[in-house]
């Protein structure tokens, strides 16, 4: 009976370790791009919306004024 074990040096075993490894990082990095992808686009909605929202205020600011004289 052979011992396939060699030890934790073993190339095939460190190999292995070494694809799971590579394996894990590349789903984390695709998590983390879909992240960010999704945070852009949440920003993107955000300054549309502080836009919308000056632009109001600037409105209000007007409407205001004219009210006042």
């Amino acid at each position: 009976m052979e011992n396939k074990n060699r030890g934790p040096n073993d190339l095939e075993e460190v190999n292995d370790k070494l694809k799971k490894q590579v394996e894990l990082l590349q789903g984390k990095c695709r998590q983390a791009g879909s992240a960010i992808v999704d945070q852009g686009s949440k920003i993107k909605t955000l300054e549309k919306e502080i836009d919308r929202l000056y632009e109001e205020n600037q409105n209000l600011i007007v409407m205001l004024k004219g009210k006042n004289e």
